[in-house]
């Protein structure tokens, strides 16, 4: 009988989702959540929905002013999901 050593929790869960299939998903939906973190609850308060859809997160603002200011900071902030994420799951940031 061969002898298995024991595995962290999440190193079972990672390979569950990969064989799943579900690995891309689940990034997609780390980096929405991760939004909040990058910007803040300041500039969280005025986003009313985001989501990522084929690399590009979109992100839904109920301030103009903002989203100019935000879109002067673009490769910052997909910097700092992917970061947070642990893979380059956002390649663009779509400002609606």
């Amino acid at each position: 009988m061969k002898r298995t050593y024991p595995k962290h929790i999440a190193a079972i869960i990672n390979e569950a989702m990969e064989r799943a299939g579900l690995t891309d998903t689940l990034n997609e939906q780390r980096a929405s959540a991760a939004w909040a973190d990058v910007v803040g609850p300041v500039i969280n308060r005025y986003t009313s929905r985001r989501y990522v859809d084929h690399g590009v997160l979109h992100v839904y603002l109920t301030s103009a002013p903002l989203k100019n200011e935000l879109s002067f900071n673009k490769s910052h902030l997909i910097g700092e999901i992917n970061r947070i994420t642990g893979a380059d799951v956002v390649k663009d940031i779509a400002f609606h």
